[in-house]
Order: structure tokens, then C-alpha cells, then sequence
């Protein structure tokens, strides 16, 4: 029970603290799940993430329910997926209550906008964070550079370049050894 407890609090925590949506917590993650706890390793993290970008609903939500399966099997899963929507849930509900009276008002407006530059700023260091474990050597860094400009020219759908980059890794990959 105190797992679950534990499970609950530590996804509660990134839920509140996250702004911007599942990429920018990948930060917030990596800070409490792999480095305080050892719940996690980072490279499972990037599974993680590759599989909720593949599977519909909210890349944080399936993060948190794949983590928390480990953590706990489907109980775990369960608590990890509340803890992480919880409170997006009180907040929001508060939100919307209040959101048609304060939206007028410029501190707010301004604040929304410093809101913003900090979460691309959060989602610039995931990014950079998982650049470090994923661009290994020139194939990776080439499929990475063709993927920015097939989706700057095209904008297609992401699950193609998904399967694009899985099949790369098929015909290209090197053996991948897990812990």
C-alpha cells in the first residue's frame, strides 16, 4: 500500500507540476523517476514515450500508466495515471470557473505569455535530454535531420514517421541490449 502511495504522490507531483502538456515533463521525469527514484531507466523512458506517441490518448497519461505498471502491474498502472491526472483535474475545474473573468485582464494575458516561452524552453530540454541517449552515430543523426525536414515540408501524420523510423531501425539498428 505504501507503494501505491508512494506511486500515487510521485506522479501527483509531475502532474502539478507540469506545464505544456507530456513533453514537457519528459524534465520533470527524468529528474524524479530516474534519478531520485531508479523506478525507471532513461532509455525505458524513451520507449515509454515512443509507445504513448503511438497509442492514442495523452502522452503523459501513457507514460504514467506504463511506469506504473511496472511499478505496481495494473494496480500500479491505475494509481500512476490517477496521481499523474489529478491534478490537472483540480486545476482546470478552478480554470474554468473563473477563466471568462480573469482572460481580460493584461497581468494575466502576460502571465500566459511567460507561461509559454518557459514550457518551450522545458520541452528544448527534453528534447536535448533524449538527443543525448538517442543520436548515437551518423545513421541516427541523419534519420533525425531527414525526420525535422520531412515534417517542416510535409507535416504528415506522426504515427508514419513513427513506422518510418521503426523500420530504419529494423534495416539499420545495431543490437540493443537491455538492463
Amino acid at each position: 500500500m505504501k507503494n501505491l502511495l508512494n506511486l500515487f504522490l510521485a506522479f501527483f507531483k509531475i502532474g502539478a507540476l507540469t506545464f505544456g502538456g507530456g513533453y514537457a515533463m519528459m524534465p520533470i521525469i527524468q529528474a524524479e523517476l530516474v534519478n531520485k527514484r531508479g523506478w525507471v531507466e532513461e532509455e525505458e523512458v524513451l520507449d515509454y514515450y515512443a509507445i504513448g506517441q503511438m497509442t492514442p490518448g495523452i502522452i503523459a497519461v501513457n507514460t504514467a500508466t506504463f511506469i506504473g505498471y511496472k511499478q505496481g502491474k495494473i494496480l500500479g498502472a491505475i494509481v500512476a495515471t490517477l496521481g499523474v491526472v489529478a491534478p490537472s483535474i483540480v486545476i482546470i475545474t478552478l480554470i474554468a470557473s473563473v477563466f471568462d473573468l480573469f482572460m481580460q485582464q493584461d497581468l494575466v494575458a502576460q502571465a500566459f505569455f511567460g507561461i509559454r516561452i518557459v514550457v518551450v524552453a522545458l520541452i528544448a530540454s527534453g528534447v536535448v535530454a533524449l538527443s543525448k541517449k538517442s543520436l548515437l552515430d551518423l545513421t541516427t543523426k541523419i534519420l533525425f535531420v531527414l525526420s525535422i525536414l520531412i515534417m517542416a515540408i510535409w507535416s504528415p501524420s506522426p504515427i508514419i514517421l513513427i513506422l518510418i523510423g521503426a523500420v530504419c531501425g529494423l534495416i539499420f539498428g545495431r543490437e540493443v541490449t537491455k538492463k
